[in-house]
C-alpha cells in the first residue's frame, strides 16, 4: 500500500472512510496534545482539547476541502483553545490582566530543573497570542508561512510577531 499523505487520508474520511481517521489520529494526536500542553500546563485539560480537536474533525468532516491537512487541524486546535480559554476567562472570579497568568497560577514539578520551570513561568505570562505563536514556532516546529495560513497572516506578519514574542518571552525570563 503506498503512503498516502495526510490530505489523502482527510478526503477518505471525509468521504466515509472513517477507518483513515485512526492513521490521522496517530500521526498527529501527540502533536495536538503537546500544543495545548504549552500553552496550559495541564495534563487533563490538554487530553480533553485534543479528543476535542479529533470529534470535531469527525463531525465536520465533510467541509473539509482538499486543504494542508495541518493547516486545518491546528486551525481546530487554536479555536478549542480560544473557546476553553474564554469560557475560563468568563468562571474566573478574579479577572487576571491583559490575558497573562501570573506565576502562582502554576504548579511546578520538584523534579524539574529550575531553568525549565523558569522558562514555563515566563512562557505563560506572556499573552495567549504570542505564547501561541512561540509554541507552534520553536515547540511544535511549524514554519512560518504555515502559521500564517493556520493565524490568517502574512509570513512576514508572522516573522516579525514570532520575533517580537521571543523579544518579550527573553524579557520577562531575564
Amino acid at each position: 500500500m503506498k503512503h498516502l499523505t495526510d490530505e489523502d487520508l482527510m478526503l477518505e474520511v471525509a468521504n466515509g472512510n472513517l477507518d483513515m481517521m485512526s492513521i490521522l489520529f496517530d500521526r498527529y494526536h501527540v502533536r495536538i496534545y503537546n500544543f495545548f500542553n504549552k500553552m496550559l500546563h495541564n495534563k487533563m485539560v490538554s487530553e480533553d482539547l485534543t479528543q476535542d480537536v479529533f470529534i470535531k474533525i469527525l463531525k465536520y468532516r465533510t467541509s473539509y476541502k482538499n486543504g494542508n491537512f495541518a493547516s486545518w487541524i491546528y486551525t481546530i486546535a487554536r479555536n478549542i483553545f480560544s473557546a476553553y480559554y474564554q469560557k475560563q476567562k468568563k468562571e474566573r472570579t478574579n479577572i487576571i490582566e491583559d490575558d497573562k497568568l501570573s506565576s502562582e497560577d502554576i504548579v511546578l514539578s520538584e523534579g524539574k530543573k529550575e531553568e525549565l520551570d523558569h522558562l514555563k513561568v515566563a512562557l505563560l505570562q506572556l499573552s495567549n497570542s504570542d505564547r501561541e505563536l512561540i509554541v507552534m514556532h520553536r515547540y511544535q516546529e511549524i514554519k512560518y508561512e504555515q502559521i500564517a495560513e493556520i493565524i490568517g497572516s502574512s509570513e512576514n506578519a508572522v516573522k516579525v510577531r514570532v520575533h517580537r514574542a521571543l523579544k518579550k518571552l527573553k524579557d520577562i525570563y531575564f
